[in-house]
């Protein structure tokens, strides 16, 4: 499945974006606000994640944005099963892209993509210290838990608190802070 926004182009991984993919994420500042991302970020993490999309009924995609007449990949975002929550929100973007709107734009684009798809509670977390990420969250619907847990970080090599979050895809008239100029193409 691809997912086109105004600014980005969100579609599946393939091989040959493990460079760019290793290039983008490899970033300490990056990964440090992941769970299972390794630091340093080689090459061959980027191979084994390329061959994570291969299930095509997960709303899993890398993230691309629009420059001029090209396009760069930026970050990747999906809903995934994770631990006990069989729909978890999880993303990251290279800092240079930080700070855009990116994050939000994508993530309209990907509840859409999971609305769609007739999955309705997906749940999303962040690590105390990246309060963006929080008000990502916040931008898209997303309603804290009241839950803080200690949640594994292989980039920072240990546990760290971590706040959760839920979404209802379906409660009423909510929409979840779902674009809805965000277009899908199967």
């Amino acid at each position: 499945m691809f997912v086109r926004t105004e600014r980005l182009t969100l579609r599946p991984a393939w091989a040959e974006d493990a460079p760019q993919l290793a290039q983008a994420i490899g970033h300490e500042e990056v990964v440090r606000n992941l769970a299972r991302a390794p630091w340093p970020y080689p090459i061959e993490a980027a191979e084994s994640y390329v061959q994570s999309f291969a299930d095509p009924a997960e709303p899993k995609f890398l993230v691309f944005e629009h420059q001029g007449g090209g396009i760069r990949l930026i970050g990747g975002m999906g809903i995934a099963a994770r631990r006990d929550d069989p729909h978890e929100l999880g993303y990251w973007f290279t800092p240079d892209a930080w700070g855009r709107g990116y994050a939000t734009e994508a993530g309209a684009a990907v509840l859409r993509a999971a609305r769609a798809a007739g999955i309705r509670r997906v749940t999303a977390s962040h690590y105390v210290d990246n309060p963006a990420s929080g008000r990502v969250l916040r931008k898209l619907g997303f309603l804290p838990t009241g839950r803080i847990t200690q949640l594994y970080s292989r980039g920072r090599g240990g546990e760290a608190p971590s706040i959760g979050y839920a979404i209802d895809l379906f409660a009423g008239d909510n929409s979840g802070g779902i674009d809805p100029d965000a277009r899908m193409a199967a």
